[in-house]
């Protein structure tokens, strides 16, 4: 099942893509939110599977769809350096910040949940934040089952759905702040979600997708989720350990090489540019990095 959310009848509801992509069957209010359902258990998805059968159908062209989720239980958790070539491309690039092999367990990060915008939404862009913003085209993982401690074998029975990310980087800020990368993956605006989620058991084999990011129509990266360092199972088992998972949450899986900051000469995003991001059979995301005064004081 595809769930997405979108604005119908002047109102943001919960759907289920249907028609190949084309068309959204409406849910009844009485299902809840896409948040709700993914954490409402199984029982929840069940009755948005039932409620689909019978729910008026739309045409998704014309819509504003909106990020899957929209209520967060804390961070965007995200995962670096878990593709080989893309640590390696990067290497002797991080000023200084990098360690002298790839690592033995994943890297983890947050981002704050403010960075999120919509599939199709503007990407914020100041260049009195940032003079180095770069794309990061990723699979995101939902958790949509509380857990702690998860073993690598059972970990996948915590996931709810997939979906599309671009981690936008300001990689100045991210090297600024003494190694810790929070700052500059944080910036309001920056990070698109969606296009919709996709249930776990709508996707055939998660290690055969194939990541793909395109800069004003030039690919700039594209690989298979079979080249992760670590496995879905093993993020979730190790970023378990000890710390609770709960539904809702959102896991960045990790970026493949091709990266603007990587490249020589260096590529970095600007106002007017269009990013498109997409992997194979979860969608595609389509933004246009757009200006925006993130540097003034004012509140989203």
């Amino acid at each position: 099942m595809k769930l997405a959310r979108a604005i119908v009848g002047g109102a943001w509801r919960a759907g289920a893509v249907v028609e190949d992509g084309a068309a959204l069957a409406v849910l009844p209010e009485s299902v809840g939110t896409l948040d709700d359902i993914v954490r409402g258990g199984p029982r929840a998805l069940q009755d948005a599977r039932a409620a689909a059968r019978g729910a008026p159908v739309v045409a998704l062209d014309g819509l504003s769809i909106g990020a899957p989720l929209q209520r967060f239980n804390r961070d965007v958790l995200c995962t670096g350096w878990n593709y080989v070539d893309h640590f390696e491309e990067s290497r002797g690039k991080r000023e200084g910040q990098e360690p002298d092999d790839m690592p033995e367990h994943p890297t983890f990060f947050t981002k704050g949940p403010d960075t999120v915008v919509g599939p199709f939404d503007a990407v914020a862009f100041d260049p009195a934040i940032s003079s180095k913003w770069d794309y990061e085209a990723e699979v995101a993982l939902v958790i949509g089952r509380d857990g702690r401690s998860i073993p690598e074998e059972r970990a996948m029975e915590h996931v709810f759905g997939l979906c599309v990310a671009n981690d936008v980087s300001q990689r100045d800020l991210q090297r600024a702040h003494g190694g810790q990368w929070l700052k500059g993956k944080s910036v309001d605006g920056t990070m698109p979600l969606g296009p919709w989620l996709t249930t776990l058991d709508e996707v055939a084999d998660p290690y055969d997708l194939t990541i793909e990011c395109e800069l004003n129509g030039e690919r700039m990266q594209s690989a298979s989720t079979a080249q992760m360092a670590f496995r879905f199972e093993r993020l979730i088992a190790e970023l378990s350990f000890g710390m609770t998972l709960r539904a809702g949450d959102v896991l960045l899986t990790g970026t493949p090489s091709g990266i603007g900051n990587a490249r020589d000469p260096q590529v970095f995003l600007g106002a007017g540019d269009v990013v498109v991001t997409r992997v194979a059979g979860l969608g595609e995301l389509r933004n246009v990095v757009t200006p925006a005064p993130l540097s003034g004081e004012g509140q989203a």
